[in-house]
Formats: C-alpha cells, sequence, structure tokens
C-alpha cells in the first residue's frame, strides 16, 4: 500500500484454521489531490461479515466499498460527518442487497473505521472489530465492543474472568444492514495524535486469540509488517477459529497543516 510521507502502514488477512472462506475485508485510501487530502486525509477500515456461506463476504466487502467510496466523494468539511454518512450509507446498501438476493438476507458485518486528518483522529464503529491506540509503550482501546457479554460486563451482571470466555461473547447487539436504525459509536471531539503513535484496526479473529499485553509488546517492538505477520501468526498457533484481519499504522511525523 502506497502512502505520502508520515506514516508506516501495513495490512494483512487470513483465512484462519477453521474456516473455509473469509468473511473479513479491509481497505486503506489516502487522497492524491493536496487540498483533498487537506481536508478527508487518510482512511482505514476493516469489516468482519456474517450471515452465512456468501452473504459475510458480501456484507463486509459491500461496507468497505461503501464506507470507503461515500468518505472519498464527501463533501463534507468535518470528517467525523464524513465518516457517519458513510456508515449510513452501507447500512443502506447492504439492506439493498438482502432484498434484491433472498439468499442474503440474514447477513450483516461489524465495521470500524478511522480517518487522520491533520494529525486528528476521527473514527465510527459498529459490532465487535477494534480500534486500538499505543502510545508511549501502553495499549488503549479506543473502541466499545457492541455483544450481548459486553453489555452484561458493563452493567455489572458478569464479571471480566467470565467475559473472556463465555460461550456468548460473539453475539453482536449492533451491525451494519442488520436492524432499520442505525447508532455507530464514535467520539465526539477528535483525539490529536502524536508523534510515535501506533494505530492497530483488527475484527475479533486476532483479539480473541491474543491479549492485550502480547499486542502491546508485538507493537511496541517491531515495524508494521513485521507485527502483522507476528500477530496473526500467533492467533494461528492457538488455533485460528476465526479469519484474522488487521492494519497497522505507524505516525512517524504530523504535518503542519497547510496555509491554502
Amino acid at each position: 500500500m502506497k502512502t505520502r510521507p508520515g506514516v508506516e502502514l501495513a495490512g494483512l488477512t487470513d483465512v484462519g484454521c477453521s474456516r473455509e472462506n473469509n468473511e473479513d475485508s479491509y481497505s486503506y485510501w489516502e487522497a492524491e489531490n493536496d487540498s483533498v487530502f487537506e481536508r478527508l486525509g487518510r482512511l482505514a477500515i476493516v469489516a468482519d461479515g456474517m450471515g452465512g456461506y456468501e452473504g459475510g463476504q458480501v456484507a463486509s466487502r459491500v461496507a468497505v466499498e461503501t464506507v470507503t467510496e461515500t468518505y472519498v466523494c464527501s463533501n463534507e468539511t468535518n470528517p467525523q460527518q464524513a465518516l457517519l454518512h458513510s456508515f449510513a450509507e452501507a447500512h443502506l446498501k447492504i439492506q439493498e442487497r438482502a432484498r434484491e438476493n433472498p439468499s442474503l438476507n440474514a447477513m450483516g458485518t461489524t465495521c470500524t473505521a478511522f480517518a487522520l486528518v491533520n494529525g486528528k483522529l476521527y473514527f465510527a464503529h459498529v459490532g465487535d472489530s477494534r480500534l486500538y491506540l499505543l502510545r508511549e509503550g501502553r495499549l488503549r482501546l479506543l473502541t466499545r465492543d457492541h455483544t450481548l457479554v459486553a453489555r452484561w460486563l458493563e452493567a455489572g451482571a458478569i464479571q471480566p474472568e467470565e467475559a473472556a470466555n463465555h460461550p456468548q461473547r460473539h453475539v453482536l447487539t449492533a451491525a451494519l444492514g442488520v436492524a432499520e436504525e442505525l447508532y455507530p459509536d464514535y467520539s465526539s471531539e477528535p483525539l490529536m495524535i502524536r508523534t510515535g503513535d501506533v494505530l492497530l484496526l483488527c475484527t475479533d479473529g486476532l483479539w480473541g486469540q491474543v491479549n492485550n499485553d502480547e499486542i502491546q509488546n508485538i507493537l511496541s517492538s517491531k515495524s508494521a509488517t513485521a507485527a502483522c505477520n507476528t500477530l496473526v501468526q500467533l492467533a494461528k498457533d492457538r488455533g485460528g477459529p476465526d479469519n484474522i484481519t488487521l492494519q497497522i499504522m505507524r505516525i512517524l511525523d504530523i504535518p503542519r497543516r497547510s496555509l491554502l
């Protein structure tokens, strides 16, 4: 993936050890035009589809393509609003495809995306894919899982040690294309990014097998490409029961905003 100076980027997807097909999708985009780059910056997305052998693949692919296309064509001056509009369009597009083909009527997908614009991080999120920030050697989860188990944990109905291996830990409470209404999570204010920060987008095929301490250590000690390879292999060494997809962006420099 070719990028402008300022970041080190790598992405990887793997079918894992138990699945026959890969229902994950991911994408990266950045504007070639300087004025568009000033307004929309860089966009990274991961999605984890569900809904049968074909449905999951279709849903995640439609989500990634629609979010990218809508964001790229946006006239919004606020990247956060452009992201949210892109998610709304993807939600409708998945539902439209399902209506056209009854065999896809149960499909949906997680979707987690971030935009990095002028040193500010914006994100939108639905489902249980995740966005992490590594800063000064410490890993921080920026998203919250939309799952039954996460809801029970927040309510104090179960303990963290129960949640880790609960049989319903991957049952989603929100996904693109599923419910009539869509309410993505997002930050009310963008996060200021620093030189040396590392951003990780991943599906549950990674974080379900590799714990936060391990992710933290690998991101801290390896290049983006080497970290991708190491994390995927570690998940597979532990059985790789699901597809595994991730993107890693290391911030090498925060350019000053140009005066247009």
